[in-house]
């Protein structure tokens, strides 16, 4: 949740938010970019046919007895529909059952706004385990994650140690393009503005289920909670694409630019549903609106995820 007093969309009823101005290489880019996507995949599981679609390569996986995912089919229809929208998005969707991975536009490094929450917590917990934190420390995360607090989470931004310890933790996750920026921007720390890819993003979804995650069980099922009970107004993102039933856990940011007047609208987290799960990342920049931004981040998960599963009727 970042800058004041601005009203979004229906469903995000008011919304405070951090304004920040660019800092230097931050622009807001227009366009796809002509970049390399590969599937990552997981173990029994080949890759196969590499289709061009979205000005990007997109590689897909396949298990015996599972339908390959139609990347060419869903850049095409993502393509079609981001025409006519302004800004530029970002997306990946991976099935942490079968390996198979979906990119789009996958070389596209944009800001975490919020959703950098979720990496602060993670830190947070593989410092202390969430039952030793003091209970102001714990109430601290639950209204930087379920609340979006801006002040909560730079509390606990200094209680990680900052930039390089969000840094290093995101390393011991397996981010590969997510640094920490130091510093003050206007009356918060720079957590908001922290270039990040989806392919970062996922891995950090996949961490809080993974049994190989450094977090323990009981923290990654802490992290989750509290990521499935974001208050109303703030369920709104990746939650487009579940089907009736499915369990979601997310965090969403969004953050306007002063000196472009756009925002950026992000949307990172789980679908679970009949014991799969699904990591999402949904990264834009340049929408008029944030609730221009919702539905764009809404539009683009639902059409990735309907090739993926159907929900029942």
């Amino acid at each position: 949740m970042i800058t004041a007093g601005v009203k979004a969309a229906a469903r995000l009823v008011m919304a405070l938010a951090l304004v920040m101005p660019i800092a230097s290489g931050q622009g807001v880019g227009v366009g796809g970019g002509g970049s390399v996507g590969s599937g990552v995949v997981a173990a029994g599981v080949r890759a196969v046919g590499v289709g061009v679609g979205g000005g990007e390569l997109v590689a897909v996986a396949k298990v015996a007895g599972v339908s390959r995912v139609p990347g060419e089919k869903i850049s095409a229809r993502l393509d079609r529909y981001l025409a006519g929208r302004a800004g530029v998005a970002t997306a990946m969707v991976k099935d942490l059952g079968t390996g198979q991975v979906y990119r789009y536009h996958a070389g596209e490094r944009l800001i975490t706004a919020s959703t950098a929450k979720v990496q602060i917590l993670m830190a947070l917990l593989l410092r202390t385990s969430w039952k030793k934190l003091p209970a102001g420390v714990r109430r601290d995360a639950e209204m930087m994650i379920r609340y979006s607090d801006n002040h909560a989470a730079d509390r606990l931004w200094l209680r990680i140690g900052g930039a390089g310890g969000f840094t290093a933790a995101g390393k011991r996750f397996g981010l590969k393009h997510t640094q920490g920026v130091p510093g003050d921007c206007l009356d918060l720390y720079c957590w908001g503005i922290t270039k990040t890819s989806v392919d970062d993003q996922v891995r950090l979804m996949a961490a809080l289920v993974s049994e190989r995650s450094p977090l323990k069980k009981s923290d990654r099922q802490q992290v989750l909670k509290l990521m499935g009970a974001v208050v109303d107004g703030q369920d709104w993102g990746i939650s487009a694409a579940a089907c009736e039933g499915d369990r979601v856990a997310l965090k969403n940011g969004w953050l306007k630019r002063v000196s472009t007047k756009r925002w950026a609208t992000i949307s990172v987290g789980l679908i679970r549903s009949d014991g799969r799960d699904y990591a999402v990342a949904v990264l834009t920049e340049g929408s008029p609106e944030v609730g221009y931004g919702i539905a764009t981040v809404e539009g683009v998960a639902k059409r990735i995820m309907q090739d993926f599963r159907k929900c029942r009727a």
